[in-house]
Parts: structure tokens; C-alpha cells; sequence
């Protein structure tokens, strides 16, 4: 099958590429572990000639061969690649944004070898407390392009778990509104720098038992003071000892987890007006987001499905609103 389009993926700590075919079809695919925070050091060669830009080195690296074999084919790219610290800052787009206002709204980057890439803005929400997100529109955008066509434009919720896990809401094919939770990252701060990480033993095998107990604990009445007071619960019941040092990290991913859900829960029945909870379609790591399935399952979210190669698809999509591809 003919290629018709390099998708990349760059984000803080990794850079994917994707080699796709017609209808998005993954032809071929790359990880790279040069995300914008670790880019390959300059100068090197590239094509006999020394380069000492590190993008222009991890560009060449993840798809210059590509290129070289089918020079024309448009390149386009999401993530963190387009922020302020990225290869070019591509401006935010507002709420509510579809698949077309991203389009349209791309910048385009040219490289030394001539080819340009396109690079797809992140999404702003404008509100007394402003949230955006880069890259993870992409991934809903993908989401919803993989959903059968009478269905698209039904309201949905979008989870996308990790350090800072988003929440999307979707109405008829619009990304309407978000929440972030910074849960992800407050997890591996707070296991590597307070006392809570001495007692800690980690490698071994994810303790189901201790994740559930972690999560009840955040819906519990004990879980209403919230989780500035109920996070010291993961050392108290070790000293006490009823939870071992291997159960730990695996109650305070439940402990977390079950307060953002919890949280989310109470702000969405609100913002309804309804006690229903809305059908969930996870984005993401499949252990993380086996997780958050099992905890939202636990918080009463009626349906739990997992989305796979959202990615992909959204780049597609993207591609054929800006005219890049057909």
C-alpha cells in the first residue's frame, strides 16, 4: 500500500512516528525516546551535512529516511512539539474546537531539507481557572473518527489517565469542556520526595486488593476530610500494620485516583443535573487505564470502554481537515 502521510507524536519524553496508508492505515510506526526535554545533542550529520538544531536531529532521525524515499508526503505533528518550549509554538485554539477550527489553525515549520512540517495547536479553556491541553485533542478527535457514524454525535466523556489526566466532554462531535487532575504526577512527587515513599517496596506485582482499598477509602466518610488528610493514611496504616510496604504504592494509586473520581463524580452530577453519570471511553496506557476502569466502576460510571490507536486516527483526521491528504 502506497504511504500517504507521516504522523508524528512528539511529546515531552517520547517521539512516535507513523507511516499511514490510505484511510489512516498504519503502514508503519517508530518510538523514539527523543521527547522535547532529551533531543539528540548537536552537531551531528544528517545527510553529509552537520545540523545543530536538536529537533531538526529527532525529525531526521524518526522519519528522514521516509522522505528521502517519498519526498513529497505531508508530515504533521501533535504534542508538546508546538508548545512554547517546543520546535515552534503553535497558539492555543478556544473551546469549544472541532476537528476543522484545529485545521485550519496549524503552523507550519520548514525544515533544512525542505519539507514542511505541520504542527497541530493544543486547545484553551478560557474560564477563572484557564486549562489547556496539547496533544490529547488529537487523541479525542481520533476517538471519534473510530466510532461508527450515527454515534458520533452523541455526548460523551473522554478520560485520558497520566500525570495529568484529562476530561473531555464531547457534544456532537465538539470538545466542549475539560477538567485536569494533576494526580499522576502528585503520585510519583509525593512517593519520591515525602515520607510517605520510605516505607514504599516497589517492583512487585500490582496488588488489586490494596488498589481497591485506596479507592473505597477516598468514597468512605474517612475520604470526606479529602486527600491532604487521608494521603497519610498510607503510613499510618503501615506503622499500625495493616498494610505491608509492598501494598503500599498500590493503596496510595487507589487512595488518589478514587479522590479525583469522587471529585469528578460530584462536578459532573452538578453541572447535569442529574444523579446518572455518563458513559467513559478511556485514552492511554492499558495498565493505567485498567486502573481507572476498575476505580470508576467503583464510583458507580455506568459503562467503561478502552480506546485503542487514537492517536493515529486523530492525526488522520486532522491531516485530511487542513487538505494535507485525501
Amino acid at each position: 500500500m502506497q504511504a500517504q502521510l507521516i504522523a508524528l507524536d512528539w511529546g515531552t519524553t517520547s517521539l512516535r512516528a507513523y507511516m499511514l496508508g490510505s484511510h489512516g492505515q498504519v503502514l508503519e510506526q517508530r518510538a523514539l525516546s527523543y521527547g522535547i526535554m532529551q533531543l539528540p545533542t548537536p552537531p551531528r550529520p544528517i545527510s553529509g551535512a552537520l545540523a545543530d538544531n536538536g529537533f531538526e536531529l529527532a525529525f531526521d532521525e524518526a522519519c528522514g529516511d521516509w522522505l528521502r524515499a517519498q519526498p513529497t508526503l505531508p508530515v504533521i505533528a501533535c504534542g508538546m512539539v508546538g508548545s512554547a518550549q517546543g520546535w515552534v509554538q503553535a497558539p492555543y485554539c478556544p473551546t469549544p474546537a472541532r476537528v476543522a477550527d484545529l485545521g485550519a489553525a496549524m503552523v507550519r515549520v520548514r525544515t533544512r531539507s525542505g519539507v514542511t512540517l505541520h504542527v497541530v495547536p493544543g486547545i484553551v479553556q478560557n474560564s477563572a481557572l484557564p486549562n489547556v491541553m496539547r496533544g490529547e485533542e488529537t487523541q479525542v478527535l481520533g476517538l471519534l473518527q473510530g466510532l461508527p457514524a450515527d454515534t458520533r454525535n452523541e455526548p460523551l466523556l473522554v478520560g485520558l489517565p497520566g500525570s495529568h489526566s484529562k476530561w473531555v466532554r464531547v457534544v456532537e462531535g465538539c470538545i466542549q469542556q475539560f477538567d485536569t487532575f494533576m494526580t499522576g504526577e502528585l503520585f510519583a512527587a509525593v512517593s519520591a520526595h515525602t515520607i510517605l515513599g520510605r516505607t514504599q517496596e516497589l517492583g512487585g506485582p500490582f496488588d488489586g486488593v490494596a488498589f481497591d482499598r485506596g479507592v473505597h477509602t477516598a468514597l468512605s466518610t474517612e475520604g470526606d476530610i479529602g486527600p491532604l488528610s487521608t494521603l497519610f493514611s498510607a503510613r499510618t496504616l503501615g506503622l499500625t500494620g495493616q498494610l505491608p510496604g509492598s501494598a503500599q504504592a498500590d493503596y496510595l494509586s487507589g487512595l488518589l485516583i478514587g479522590h479525583e473520581l469522587r471529585s469528578l463524580g460530584e462536578v459532573l452530577r452538578a453541572r447535569m443535573k442529574s444523579s446518572r453519570l455518563p458513559d467513559v471511553v478511556l485514552i492511554g496506557n492499558d495498565q493505567l487505564c485498567e486502573r481507572y476502569r476498575r476505580a470508576l466502576q467503583a464510583c458507580d460510571f455506568p459503562c467503561v470502554d478502552v480506546a485503542a490507536q487514537a492517536t493515529e486516527r486523530g492525526l488522520w483526521s486532522l491531516a485530511l481537515a487542513a487538505g494535507l491528504t485525501q
